[in-house]
Protein backbone atom coordinates (compact mmCIF):
# COMPACT_ATOMS: atom_id res chain seq x y z
CA UNK A 1 0.00 0.00 0.00
CA UNK A 2 1.42 3.34 -1.03
CA UNK A 3 2.02 6.13 1.45
CA UNK A 4 -0.69 8.29 -0.11
CA UNK A 5 -3.30 5.54 0.23
CA UNK A 6 -2.30 5.01 3.85
CA UNK A 7 -2.70 8.72 4.56
CA UNK A 8 -6.18 8.78 3.02
CA UNK A 9 -7.10 5.59 4.87
CA UNK A 10 -6.06 7.01 8.24
CA UNK A 11 -7.81 10.30 7.49
CA UNK A 12 -10.99 8.42 6.63
CA UNK A 13 -10.78 6.37 9.82
CA UNK A 14 -10.12 9.50 11.87
CA UNK A 15 -13.17 11.16 10.31
CA UNK A 16 -15.36 8.16 11.14
CA UNK A 17 -14.07 8.14 14.73
CA UNK A 18 -14.82 11.86 15.07
CA UNK A 19 -18.39 11.35 13.87
CA UNK A 20 -18.83 8.51 16.36
CA UNK A 21 -17.24 10.24 19.35
CA UNK A 22 -18.71 13.73 18.80
CA UNK A 23 -22.23 12.96 20.16
CA UNK A 24 -20.75 11.32 23.26
CA UNK A 25 -18.45 14.30 23.80
CA UNK A 26 -21.31 16.79 23.48
CA UNK A 27 -23.44 14.75 25.88
CA UNK A 28 -20.54 14.69 28.37
CA UNK A 29 -19.91 18.43 28.23
CA UNK A 30 -23.63 19.18 28.45
CA UNK A 31 -24.10 16.93 31.48
CA UNK A 32 -21.25 18.64 33.35
CA UNK A 33 -22.58 22.19 32.92
CA UNK A 34 -25.34 23.99 34.85
CA UNK A 35 -28.31 25.46 33.07
CA UNK A 36 -26.91 28.96 33.54
CA UNK A 37 -23.77 28.09 31.56
CA UNK A 38 -24.37 29.47 28.06
CA UNK A 39 -20.99 28.53 26.61
CA UNK A 40 -20.72 26.33 23.54
CA UNK A 41 -21.42 22.63 23.96
CA UNK A 42 -18.09 21.93 22.27
CA UNK A 43 -16.20 23.63 25.11
CA UNK A 44 -15.40 21.39 28.06
CA UNK A 45 -16.20 23.06 31.41
CA UNK A 46 -13.07 24.70 32.75
CA UNK A 47 -14.43 25.49 36.22
CA UNK A 48 -15.87 23.10 38.79
CA UNK A 49 -17.71 20.17 37.26
CA UNK A 50 -21.48 20.36 37.82
CA UNK A 51 -22.58 16.87 38.96
CA UNK A 52 -26.07 17.94 40.01
CA UNK A 53 -27.38 16.84 36.60
CA UNK A 54 -26.54 13.22 37.37
CA UNK A 55 -28.35 13.46 40.70
CA UNK A 56 -31.42 14.89 38.98
CA UNK A 57 -31.29 12.11 36.37
CA UNK A 58 -31.22 9.44 39.08
CA UNK A 59 -33.78 10.99 41.46
CA UNK A 60 -36.24 12.72 39.13
CA UNK A 61 -35.63 10.75 35.96
CA UNK A 62 -35.80 7.32 37.64
CA UNK A 63 -32.98 6.24 35.36
CA UNK A 64 -31.72 3.53 37.73
CA UNK A 65 -35.14 1.87 37.85
CA UNK A 66 -35.25 2.02 34.04
CA UNK A 67 -31.80 0.44 33.86
CA UNK A 68 -33.04 -2.36 36.12
CA UNK A 69 -36.05 -2.95 33.88
CA UNK A 70 -33.84 -2.89 30.78
CA UNK A 71 -31.43 -5.34 32.41
CA UNK A 72 -34.28 -7.80 33.10
CA UNK A 73 -35.63 -7.54 29.56
CA UNK A 74 -32.20 -7.57 27.88
CA UNK A 75 -30.72 -10.50 29.80
CA UNK A 76 -33.87 -12.62 29.46
CA UNK A 77 -34.22 -11.87 25.75
CA UNK A 78 -30.54 -12.45 25.00
CA UNK A 79 -30.43 -15.82 26.77
CA UNK A 80 -33.56 -17.02 25.00
CA UNK A 81 -32.35 -15.79 21.60
CA UNK A 82 -29.00 -17.57 22.01
CA UNK A 83 -30.54 -20.85 23.14
CA UNK A 84 -33.37 -20.93 20.62
CA UNK A 85 -31.17 -19.62 17.80
CA UNK A 86 -28.52 -22.31 18.31
CA UNK A 87 -31.10 -25.10 18.63
CA UNK A 88 -32.90 -23.96 15.47
CA UNK A 89 -29.73 -23.42 13.45
CA UNK A 90 -28.16 -26.83 14.14
CA UNK A 91 -30.62 -28.93 12.07
CA UNK A 92 -30.87 -26.20 9.43
CA UNK A 93 -27.09 -26.30 8.96
CA UNK A 94 -26.55 -30.05 9.16
CA UNK A 95 -29.63 -31.33 7.30
CA UNK A 96 -30.00 -29.42 4.06
CA UNK A 97 -33.32 -30.91 2.99
CA UNK A 98 -35.87 -29.08 0.87
CA UNK A 99 -38.04 -28.45 3.92
CA UNK A 100 -35.14 -26.99 5.88
CA UNK A 101 -34.17 -24.79 2.94
CA UNK A 102 -37.72 -23.41 2.77
CA UNK A 103 -37.75 -22.82 6.55
CA UNK A 104 -34.34 -21.14 6.43
CA UNK A 105 -35.39 -18.89 3.53
CA UNK A 106 -38.54 -17.93 5.42
CA UNK A 107 -36.51 -17.04 8.52
CA UNK A 108 -34.15 -14.92 6.42
CA UNK A 109 -37.16 -13.19 4.90
CA UNK A 110 -38.36 -12.22 8.37
CA UNK A 111 -35.19 -10.14 8.81
CA UNK A 112 -36.45 -7.84 6.06
CA UNK A 113 -39.78 -7.15 7.82
CA UNK A 114 -39.61 -3.97 9.95
CA UNK A 115 -41.14 -4.47 13.41
CA UNK A 116 -43.28 -1.33 13.06
CA UNK A 117 -45.03 -2.91 10.08
CA UNK A 118 -46.73 -5.38 12.43
CA UNK A 119 -47.24 -2.98 15.33
CA UNK A 120 -51.05 -2.76 15.15
CA UNK A 121 -51.80 -6.51 15.03
CA UNK A 122 -48.99 -7.16 17.50
CA UNK A 123 -50.34 -4.67 20.03
CA UNK A 124 -53.85 -6.07 19.57
CA UNK A 125 -52.59 -9.59 20.27
CA UNK A 126 -50.56 -8.51 23.29
CA UNK A 127 -53.60 -6.71 24.69
CA UNK A 128 -55.77 -9.77 24.26
CA UNK A 129 -53.33 -12.03 26.14
CA UNK A 130 -52.78 -9.34 28.84
CA UNK A 131 -49.08 -9.00 28.02
CA UNK A 132 -48.93 -5.19 27.89
CA UNK A 133 -47.00 -3.59 30.77
CA UNK A 134 -45.40 -6.94 31.66
CA UNK A 135 -41.80 -8.06 31.42
CA UNK A 136 -42.65 -11.41 29.89
CA UNK A 137 -44.71 -9.72 27.19
CA UNK A 138 -41.95 -7.40 26.02
CA UNK A 139 -39.41 -10.24 26.28
CA UNK A 140 -41.62 -12.31 23.99
CA UNK A 141 -41.71 -9.46 21.48
CA UNK A 142 -37.96 -8.87 21.66
CA UNK A 143 -37.15 -12.55 21.18
CA UNK A 144 -39.49 -12.73 18.20
CA UNK A 145 -37.86 -9.74 16.48
CA UNK A 146 -34.24 -10.70 17.24
CA UNK A 147 -34.39 -14.46 16.63
CA UNK A 148 -34.21 -14.46 12.78
CA UNK A 149 -30.83 -12.70 12.75
CA UNK A 150 -29.50 -15.07 15.41
CA UNK A 151 -30.60 -18.11 13.41
CA UNK A 152 -28.90 -16.68 10.32
CA UNK A 153 -25.61 -16.08 12.15
CA UNK A 154 -25.60 -19.48 13.87
CA UNK A 155 -26.47 -21.32 10.65
CA UNK A 156 -23.76 -19.53 8.66
CA UNK A 157 -21.20 -20.34 11.34
CA UNK A 158 -22.24 -23.99 11.74
CA UNK A 159 -22.01 -24.63 8.00
CA UNK A 160 -18.33 -23.75 8.17
CA UNK A 161 -17.53 -26.14 11.03
CA UNK A 162 -16.17 -29.59 10.07
CA UNK A 163 -18.75 -32.33 10.53
CA UNK A 164 -16.09 -35.03 10.96
CA UNK A 165 -15.79 -34.37 14.70
CA UNK A 166 -19.52 -34.89 15.19
CA UNK A 167 -19.47 -38.05 13.06
CA UNK A 168 -16.61 -39.45 15.13
CA UNK A 169 -18.55 -38.79 18.34
CA UNK A 170 -21.65 -40.52 16.93
CA UNK A 171 -19.56 -43.55 15.92
CA UNK A 172 -18.25 -43.68 19.49
CA UNK A 173 -21.84 -43.94 20.75
CA UNK A 174 -22.72 -40.32 21.60
CA UNK A 175 -26.34 -39.29 21.18
CA UNK A 176 -27.41 -36.31 19.13
CA UNK A 177 -27.96 -34.25 22.29
CA UNK A 178 -24.50 -35.13 23.61
CA UNK A 179 -22.96 -34.14 20.28
CA UNK A 180 -24.85 -30.85 20.31
CA UNK A 181 -24.12 -29.79 23.90
CA UNK A 182 -20.64 -31.28 24.41
CA UNK A 183 -19.07 -30.78 20.99
CA UNK A 184 -20.99 -28.23 18.93
CA UNK A 185 -21.95 -25.70 21.61
CA UNK A 186 -18.34 -25.13 22.85
CA UNK A 187 -17.33 -24.33 19.25
CA UNK A 188 -20.04 -21.66 19.03
CA UNK A 189 -18.37 -19.24 21.46
CA UNK A 190 -17.28 -16.66 18.84
CA UNK A 191 -20.64 -16.43 17.08
CA UNK A 192 -22.47 -16.56 20.42
CA UNK A 193 -20.53 -13.48 21.53
CA UNK A 194 -21.63 -11.78 18.31
CA UNK A 195 -25.26 -12.73 18.90
CA UNK A 196 -25.06 -11.60 22.53
CA UNK A 197 -23.74 -8.16 21.63
CA UNK A 198 -26.06 -7.56 18.69
CA UNK A 199 -29.12 -8.76 20.56
CA UNK A 200 -28.36 -7.00 23.82
CA UNK A 201 -27.61 -3.68 22.10
CA UNK A 202 -30.75 -3.88 19.96
CA UNK A 203 -32.97 -4.81 22.91
CA UNK A 204 -31.36 -2.25 25.23
CA UNK A 205 -31.82 0.59 22.75
CA UNK A 206 -35.24 -0.52 21.45
CA UNK A 207 -37.78 2.29 21.59
CA UNK A 208 -40.49 1.95 18.95
CA UNK A 209 -42.06 -1.22 20.37
CA UNK A 210 -41.19 -0.69 24.04
CA UNK A 211 -42.96 2.66 24.17
CA UNK A 212 -46.23 0.87 23.34
CA UNK A 213 -45.68 -2.39 25.23
CA UNK A 214 -44.43 -0.76 28.45
CA UNK A 215 -46.58 2.26 29.17
CA UNK A 216 -46.38 2.01 32.95
CA UNK A 217 -43.46 3.95 34.53
CA UNK A 218 -42.78 1.04 36.92
CA UNK A 219 -41.73 -1.31 34.10
CA UNK A 220 -40.57 1.20 31.48
CA UNK A 221 -37.13 0.55 29.99
CA UNK A 222 -34.29 2.98 29.32
CA UNK A 223 -35.20 4.38 25.90
CA UNK A 224 -38.82 5.35 26.70
CA UNK A 225 -37.77 6.65 30.12
CA UNK A 226 -35.11 8.95 28.66
CA UNK A 227 -37.54 10.14 25.99
CA UNK A 228 -40.15 11.02 28.63
CA UNK A 229 -37.56 12.64 30.86
CA UNK A 230 -36.13 14.62 27.93
CA UNK A 231 -39.61 15.93 27.09
CA UNK A 232 -40.26 16.97 30.67
CA UNK A 233 -36.84 18.63 31.06
CA UNK A 234 -37.67 21.27 28.46
CA UNK A 235 -34.70 23.51 27.76
CA UNK A 236 -32.63 22.02 30.62
CA UNK A 237 -30.62 19.49 28.61
CA UNK A 238 -28.06 18.72 31.33
CA UNK A 239 -30.08 16.08 33.25
CA UNK A 240 -31.24 14.46 30.00
CA UNK A 241 -27.63 14.21 28.79
CA UNK A 242 -26.58 12.77 32.14
CA UNK A 243 -29.35 10.16 31.93
CA UNK A 244 -28.18 9.19 28.44
CA UNK A 245 -24.60 8.74 29.61
CA UNK A 246 -25.66 6.62 32.57
CA UNK A 247 -27.83 4.39 30.38
CA UNK A 248 -25.12 3.71 27.81
CA UNK A 249 -22.52 2.54 30.34
CA UNK A 250 -23.74 -1.08 30.78
CA UNK A 251 -23.79 -1.76 27.04
CA UNK A 252 -20.41 -0.09 26.55
CA UNK A 253 -18.83 -2.19 29.30
CA UNK A 254 -20.34 -5.39 27.86
CA UNK A 255 -18.97 -4.59 24.41
CA UNK A 256 -15.49 -3.84 25.74
CA UNK A 257 -15.46 -7.21 27.53
CA UNK A 258 -16.70 -9.19 24.51
CA UNK A 259 -15.19 -7.26 21.60
CA UNK A 260 -12.54 -9.92 20.81
CA UNK A 261 -15.15 -12.65 20.49
CA UNK A 262 -17.49 -10.29 18.66
CA UNK A 263 -14.93 -9.62 15.92
CA UNK A 264 -14.05 -13.32 15.63
CA UNK A 265 -17.68 -14.28 15.30
CA UNK A 266 -18.44 -11.67 12.64
CA UNK A 267 -15.38 -12.59 10.56
CA UNK A 268 -15.92 -16.34 10.90
CA UNK A 269 -19.60 -16.10 10.07
CA UNK A 270 -18.90 -13.96 7.00
CA UNK A 271 -16.03 -16.03 5.62
CA UNK A 272 -17.46 -19.46 6.28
Amino acid sequence: MSLLRRVFLWLGLALVVCFQVAPMYIALTTSLKPRSDLSSQWIFPTQELYLKNFEVAVVDGNILRAIGSSAIVTISSTVLVCVLGALAAYPLARRETLTNKIIYSSIIGLIMVPPLAILVPLYTLMTQIHAVNTYWGVVLVMVTTQLPLAVFLYTSFLRGLPISVEESAIIDGASNLNVLFRIVVPMLKPVTATVVILTSVNVWNEYALSVYMLRSPEVRTVAPTISTFFSSSGVDLGPAAAASLISVMPVLIAYLLLQKWFIKGMVAGAVK
